[in-house]
């Protein structure tokens, strides 16, 4: 009897249905589970400032309080006295707002706070430097999942200056709320620290680089960005032409024509950029996909001509800039001694 149940596909789509239920429910809990400990921290972290315990009870204070909860609660982590300052400090950074401070007072409401593991916090308010900038980040965390040693990769890299710094004219070729997502999509500038590149380097050799570390490349994007293909042939009335690198972002619905330029903007990369986007919207564009956007990446730009040039024109189009750290060339770097040979030399000194 137990076979035959076991072969009936409504019972299958059943268990699989139950086994879909329970998942949510054990992530529902995790969630419930870390906004209440947070609650916790939080409330804890106000009793101390305002008590204003190490005036009141000595240095010896956090010790005392540990040990006290510590004994209390022995099953229970995050009573370490770091963790208790922790706690101060959080109270402390994110109390300088007003409105924060009044919306966590009210112990119904799901604030975005709340939402957060507590050790991201700790990256957070111990990296930031405002509290727009960990506001930024926990949107950030929330929307992509991401693990602390993700969010610190970010922060390091000051995603929060460089999301929505481009130049565009997103506000006057896309409809809204397009145009807004699109404009916080590209970033100004990119960090390509992760290539390794000679002085002198061609566009050919940035495009090779860029598609043989494709998945950092990705990162270094954001989230949202599909990897379409490198040197894309458009078919033009009669002649040809080939795309840099050619994506699709699913947030934002639609293809994302990507140009490589080495040396600084000129006035012209910006009319070749149109064409492709033009085309590729009539070529590949499906009916469901929001207009396609261009993103022109150069090694540096003049803000003021870029801003002109994408007033004239039609076409959503972006303009970044890149960073890139250039490192010796081979042959220079191999005749340099090694780490080794270094410390080799100095141990016959």
């Amino acid at each position: 009897m137990s076979k035959l149940i076991k072969t009936n596909n409504d019972y299958k789509a059943w268990v699989t249905e139950i086994k879909q239920h329970i998942r949510q429910s054990q992530f529902k809990a995790a969630v419930k589970v870390n906004t209440e400990l947070i609650r916790l921290y939080w409330t804890l972290g106000k009793d101390i400032v305002e008590r204003q315990s190490e005036s009141e009870w000595g240095k010896g204070f956090f010790n005392e309080l540990s040990q006290d909860l510590k004994d209390a609660f022995p099953d229970m982590e995050g009573f370490s006295v770091t963790n208790l300052k922790y706690m101060k400090r959080m109270y402390l950074f994110y109390s300088q707002s007003d409105i924060i401070r009044q919306q966590l007072a009210d112990e119904l409401q799901e604030h975005l706070l709340f939402s957060i593991p507590w050790w991201h916090h700790v990256v957070l308010m111990t990296k930031c430097n405002t509290i727009e900038e960990a506001l930024f980040y926990m949107k950030k965390i929330v929307e992509n999942g991401w693990s602390r040693n993700v969010l610190m990769n970010f922060i390091e890299a000051d995603l929060y200056k460089a999301e929505g710094k481009a130049i565009t004219n997103f506000a006057s070729c896309l409809p809204n709320p397009q145009s807004d997502l699109a404009q916080q999509t590209l970033k100004d500038p990119y960090n390509f620290d992760f290539l390794s590149m000679r002085s002198g380097y061609r566009e050919r050799e940035l495009e090779d680089a860029l598609t043989e570390n494709i998945t950092k490349f990705l990162l270094e994007l954001g989230n949202g960005f599909a990897y379409i293909g490198r040197q894309v042939r458009l078919e033009i009335g009669a002649e040809e032409y080939f795309i840099d690198l050619l994506f699709y972002n699913y947030k934002l619905r639609c293809f994302i024509v990507t140009e490589l330029k080495t040396g600084k903007f000129k006035v012209e990369y910006v009319s070749k950029l149109g064409l492709y986007v033009s085309a590729v919207n009539h070529q590949m564009r499906h009916k469901d996909d929001n207009p396609t956007i261009g993103l022109l990446i150069c090694k540096t730009k003049d803000e003021v001509v870029a801003k002109y040039t994408l007033e004239s024109i039609n076409q959503p189009i972006g303009i970044s800039e890149y960073q890139l750290a250039e490192l010796l060339p081979k042959d220079f770097r191999s005749s340099l001694p090694s780490i080794e040979e270094i410390e080799n030399e100095l141990k016959d000194k």
